[in-house]
């Protein structure tokens, strides 16, 4: 029998708060009236919706940016977009006509070559795209056929009308109306992770008119119609009715199950489908997959403008040159002299035969655009993105799942990333929580370090240590117990937790239970001198809550299904202080308690009175139990501002020092809440919950501001008993990870739909935020739906931002670091035209940025802003399917693949496991992919321009006569062949520095962002470099060759020699450039250097073998060439010559001037880094950027408050003594 049926026999509409509170069926009745275009769905009856009106979208999704229609248009289009493709295809179709120097097989095929490479690349991705979505299309869906009788159909043909069964642990396949549950009070727990972000499950109920259709049979007559709001993107809101049996029933959001939201423990739901695919709610959130492309990318289209500016430059001076040789030499050129007819050498018509010349010289000069260059960086990034793919130190073991680059065409984008904007649940935490210390009496318990605390006793040893190493033990002997007395107790824990732990990570025995103290373990507690408010402490962690209790069979033990994370923790930590609950019915709670002897537990059952809810607003929740001994209490936990402000003048006694438990929990970076109580008076309760439940039951914009006032009368004259601290468990690695983003300089914001107070301890668990820092919350209490106008509701918040930014400029403290908080409802004012620009200012000017309560598509609309409003890279990470826009607006969209659902990883770039592995993916794979692109993009230009060039000086040479000094098959082979693959290798296999050093020097990360190695300044040095390379090339060979006996027989040099000659010095320049521009070495890069110089050797011999196909270049290498030692001579000299300015740059840059990876390169050279180890550490604590975020600089807020403390404790001493 399914568990749902057993735990069916409760009704759980009593457990719930006001908030679920469902109206007697007589309060219903009647039409349900609101405005907006209206939607009809006929349940049960999906053939009507086969022809419109009535047909809608079927359920198939897409996230491809191509289909087989779109393909070849939109491929072909994003293609073109590209200069240089523009250019060769205007060259193609020139090289058709009588003026073009080349045949047209010759031009066409590279740029065929060219666009089908890279339109087969961005096929094979999009490929993978479909295949994603196609594996969500087919997923099987039971789905009522006729006859009561329900059969599997996949996802992709469920109809709107159709009555769908979706058993536990199942995804939705479509929004659904929930008509009724395993449950028979018809509620279900939804989990909406994919949608909001949120782990907590909620709860969603059906109609009582619907509840009867609890079985596949009843569904055989079942017939109704649904008229609705039409598709829309809001997540949190739903208008329309049910028309059934001649009565109207009024819909709302708690009956509507979205797409991709999922059953949690409830067996089964029916539910009629009444959005479809692209009208679902999340795929409305959702947008249509852009074209990204990269900052270089677009760089290099500004420099291709500029080399055709250059190209057209050189052109029209040849033209201009040609024009005035045919007007007065043509004429004397008797053994030249055209054909009649022929138009483009008329000396009657001189600037027409130089208007033709101009084409032939735009075409003549083409090697000056790098056409090969798309074809080369394609070429690479494939190969960058398999080397992501199999970086094995970004496998996940537990999921078996390795690092995915979904498209190649950003991995330089991943070194010049400079926010990074992350969703929080499933990509920051795992949503687990530990229960690590107390506060209980005044009393301070739990002797269990916290991470944060570790961390700083670990740093400042090693501060103190590199100080003076006898420095550390006496600041640490006087923090041992033995010395408790002299006043320094407090630092005990601190200091001896280095020798306790060893630095190993802590992993509690029981799940979310870390508390270790044995005064109050294992009912140690009974001796205790508050016994009595220990009892207390423990009732209230196992009464007041809205958990629902498991119990599972197999082990005896029970589980809880929470609506935090936190109050999971207060029931096992319950659990283990002897305090289990172990049932909950609609009007009590049943608690086995180990007391008074705790080796026979009792069960003891609370009658429930009333429950008052937490929300964000109230940061608080609290429960009215009578006891067995028929004593009322009021049970309450909340935030310790709010709880204090609600002690009575007796409740204080504790205040202090618990007080003094929170700041210190605080600075260990732990999550608290503060409990108390109260005692009432049956007449008092009497009377009360009287108004309250008059309350409950009405209607009305008052209602809630009625509630509220009644909570608030209840929840006053409080007694304080304790404080809870509990460690938010983050995923494994994420605030190493994050610190080391940090230090890398790059800003985190956290968007998320979790409510503030979980975003804001989060914040605190992650380092993001810490204690010290001020934390800016942007809401408003205003309420549009009230009297308040929306224009009073902008200038509240607009004031709110003004005042905060003018804080944020007067304040001096140097160590001080602000945080943005916002909510939902505000940002949606917040990202109007009219004030974004100044949320955005804000923003910036914060360490920190936590926006909570918010939509999938203020997510989207918030990426766009930093990306739009700040000009610099943004990266967007996330694992749901409310992340989806986000991730598809930023630069670059990073998936989670290691939770559930796969919508984050089809709409990514790049997919990882897990967020720690972002760090590696960034500082390693993005710092190295950023400057291999870029020294291969600045390599491209230099070997074109300096062979392009000596082109145009052979033509001026020449009188501009259009003829090239070069083979035509030696300029085919210069790209293809002889300086192909250096610069491939250059792409692939280039570092400055080893991964590990990468990780270690986060600092180095930054000359991506800044854009140190693709800047103008360094592509001018490069194309000036190829400009002194081309001219020497040019000059030095005419001037050694010309007019000079060239071989023994005293022959001198022809044409054909000439050019052989200066493309082996061509050859050679650029092939020992690439060597210096080179780094890191491996075989690879030596067999490919040098391999291509060989290449050319070969070449010349085979080429020059075959009389009928070398023509003037037969044998010119074997007979002419090889035995002048001139030419040998002249290759030598011209190659030392070329390469001067870059070694002469190269050793003034570093001697005087050095760059952050050059150091670090000779300290591995030299073995520093072996050889004096405490330089080495000294140089990568300086390799970091200033930072106010991050565990990092946590912990240097926390060291200076204890060196703070320490001193003052000193100097006491120092005074005492004295005195």
């Amino acid at each position: 029998m399914p568990r749902g049926r057993i735990r069916a026999k409760l009704r759980r509409s009593n457990l719930y708060t006001f908030a679920c509170y469902r109206p007697h069926p007589s309060e219903t009745e009647g039409t349900h009236q609101f405005q907006g275009p209206s939607r009809m769905v006929f349940c049960n009856q999906p053939h009507l919706h086969i022809k419109k009106p009535l047909k809608y979208c079927s359920n198939y999704i897409s996230t491809t940016k191509y289909n087989i229609i779109t393909f070849l248009p939109k491929a072909l289009l994003e293609q073109f977009t590209r200069v240089a493709n523009m250019y060769f295809l205007a060259a193609a179709l020139l090289s058709l006509t009588d003026l073009s120097p080349f045949s047209a097989e010759s031009m066409i095929a590279p740029l065929v070559l060219v666009v089908g490479v890279s339109m087969a690349k961005e096929a094979l991705e999009d490929w993978r795209r479909f295949i994603q979505d196609m594996k969500v299309n087919y997923r099987k869906a039971s789905v009522h056929k006729s006859d009561g009788i329900f059969r599997k159909k996949p996802w992709m043909k469920i109809m709107i009308g159709q009555i769908v069964k979706v058993e536990k642990d199942q995804f939705f396949p479509a929004d659904l109306l929930l008509l009724s549950s395993s449950y028979e009070d018809g509620i279900c727990y939804v989990e909406t992770m994919n949608l909001d972000g949120e782990t907590n499950l909620k709860v969603k109920r059906a109609l009582d008119v619907t509840l009867a259709w609890d079985n596949d049979v009843s569904f055989n007559d079942f017939k109704a119609i649904i008229r609705c709001e039409d598709p829309n993107p809001n997540l949190y809101s739903f208008m329309g009715n049910l028309e059934y049996n001649h009565q109207v029933f009024p819909l709302d959001p708690n009956q509507i199950l979205l797409r991709d939201s999922k059953l949690r423990n409830t067996a089964y739901v029916y539910g009629v489908v009444i959005f479809t695919g692209p009208d679902s709610k999340v795929m409305q959130n959702s947008t249509e997959s852009p074209s990204k492309r990269s900052k270089v990318d677009k760089q290099m289209d500004k420099i291709i403008y500029l080399l055709f500016s250059l190209l057209v430059l050189i052109s029209l001076i040849s033209s201009i040159g040609y024009d005035m040789k045919t007007k007065t030499d043509v004429r004397n050129w008797w053994y030249i002299r055209a054909p009649p007819g022929d138009r483009t050498d008329d000396p009657e018509k001189p600037h027409l035969s130089g208007f033709y010349h101009l084409i032939t010289a735009l075409i003549l000069y083409g090697y000056l655009i790098p056409i090969s260059l798309y074809v080369s960086i394609e070429m690479v990034k494939f190969l960058q993105a398999i080397f992501i793919n199999q970086d094995i130190h970004m496998y996940d073991e537990d999921s078996e799942t390795l690092a995915e680059a979904r498209t190649s065409n950003l991995n330089e984008e991943l070194g010049q990333v400079d926010t990074i904007l992350s969703d929080k649940t499933g990509t920051l935490t795992c949503n687990q929580m530990d229960f690590l210390k107390c506060s209980i009496a005044g009393e301070a318990y739990g002797k269990r370090a916290s991470d944060v605390e570790l961390a700083a006793a670990k740093q400042m040893a090693a501060d103190l240590e590199l100080q003076d190493p006898g420095l550390v033990n006496s600041f640490i002997t006087p923090l041992s117990p033995m010395n408790s007395d002299c006043g320094w107790g407090s630092e005990i824990e601190l200091e001896t937790v280095i020798t306790t732990r060893d630095g190993r990570d802590y992993k509690p025995e029981i799940k979310g239970f870390g508390f270790e103290d044995s005064r109050i373990m294992n009912g140690n507690w009974l001796n205790e001198p508050n016994a009595d408010v220990i009892l207390l402490y423990f009732r209230i962690l196992s009464i007041c809550h809205t958990a629902i209790p498991e119990l599972n069979e197999e082990t005896g033990i029970y589980s809880y299904e929470v609506e935090s994370p936190d109050e999971g923790a207060f029931l096992v930590a319950a659990r283990e202080f002897g305090f289990e609950f172990c049932k909950r019915s609609q009007s009590s709670i049943v608690v086995s308690e180990r007391y008074p002897s705790y080796m026979e537990p009792v069960e003891r059952e609370y009658k429930v009175l009333s429950l008052l809810d937490f929300t964000s607003k109230r940061k608080r929740m609290s429960i009215i139990i009578q006891d067995e001994n028929g004593q009322i209490f009021l049970l309450c936990k909340g935030a310790d501002s709010i709880i204090f402000d609600r002690l009575s003048n007796d409740g204080r006694m504790f205040e202090k020092a618990t007080t003094k438990h929170l700041n210190d929990y605080g600075q260990a970076g732990l999550r608290t809440l503060a409990l108390a109580y109260r005692k009432l008076d049956e007449r008092e309760f009497s009377t009360w919950n009287e108004e309250f439940m008059k309350a409950k039951t009405s209607f009305g914009a008052e209602r809630e501001a009625m509630l509220e006032r009644l909570s608030d009368m209840m929840e006053k004259e409080l007694i304080l008993v304790g404080a809870t601290a509990v460690e938010d468990k983050l995923q494994k690695g994420v605030p190493q990870c994050i610190d080391k983003l940090a230090k890398a300089g790059l800003k985190i914001w956290v968007l998320t739909g979790d409510k503030m107070e979980t975003a804001i301890n989060i914040g605190f668990a992650c380092s993001l935020l810490r204690q010290g820092m001020q934390q800016i919350s942007i809401t408003t209490l205003l309420d549009p739906l009230t009297h308040h106008p929306k224009k009073a509701i902008k200038e509240d918040i607009l004031l709110q931002i003004t005042e905060a930014s003018r804080m944020i400029k007067l304040e001096k403290d140097p160590h001080a670091a602000f945080a943005l908080i916002i909510d939902g409802k505000t940002l949606a004012y917040a990202l109007e035209d009219d004030m974004k620009l100044l949320f955005l200012n804000l923003a910036v000017d914060c360490a920190s940025v936590i926006c909570c309560r918010v939509s999938p598509r203020q997510k989207a609309l918030v990426t766009r802003l930093v990306k739009e409003g700040t000009g610099k890279l943004t990266l967007a990470i996330g694992d749901g399917a409310n992340d989806v826009g986000m991730i598809q607006e930023a630069d670059i969209g990073v998936g989670i693949s290691g939770a559930e659902g796969m919508q984050a990883v089809m709409a990514s770039d790049f997919s990882i496991a897990q967020f720690r592995f972002l760090e590696r993916l960034l500082v390693v794979h993005g710092h190295w992919c950023y400057k291999r692109i870029a020294q291969m993009v600045c390599y491209f230009i230099y070997k074109n321009l300096a062979f392009g060039l000596t082109l145009f000086y052979f033509e001026a040479f020449a009188g501009f006569s259009g003829q090239a000094i070069y083979d035509d098959w030696y300029m085919i082979i210069f790209n293809v062949a002889v300086t192909s693959l250096p610069v491939v290798a250059l792409g692939v296999f280039e570092q400055d520095v080893p991964s590990e050093v990468c990780l270690q020097f986060p600092a180095l990360y930054q000359q991506g962002p800044k854009n140190l190695f693709f800047d103008w300044p360094r592509i001018f040095g490069w194309m000036g470099n190829a400009i002194y390379t081309s001219l020497v090339i040019f000059f030095l060979n005419v001037l050694i060759f010309y007019d000079q006996a060239f071989s023994s027989e005293g022959h001198a040099a022809d044409l054909t020699a000439m050019g052989t000659a200066m493309f082996t010095c061509i050859v050679w320049a650029v092939n020992f450039q690439m060597a210096l521009t080179m780094s890191h070495f491996t075989i690879l890069q030596h067999i490919f250097i040098w391999g291509s110089i060989m290449t050319w050797y070969i070449f010349l011999i085979v080429y020059g073998m075959w009389p009928s196909f070398s023509t003037g270049t037969y044998r010119v290498f074997i007979e002419v060439l090889a035995p002048a030692p001139s030419y040998w001579a002249t290759t030598v000299l011209i190659t030392i010559v070329c390469t001067l300015p870059y070694l002469s740059y190269v050793s003034f840059q570093r001697a005087f001037n050095p760059m952050d990876h050059h150091v670090i390169q000779e300290i591995k050279y030299y073995k520093k880094d072996i050889d004096d180890r405490q330089m080495w550490t000294s140089e990568s604590l300086k390799a970091k950027q200033d930072t106010k975020i991050g565990f990092t600089a946590r912990v240097d807020a926390k060291i200076r408050h204890l060196k703070g403390r320490l001193q003052k404790k000193h100097e006491t001493m120092k005074h005492h003594f004295v005195h």
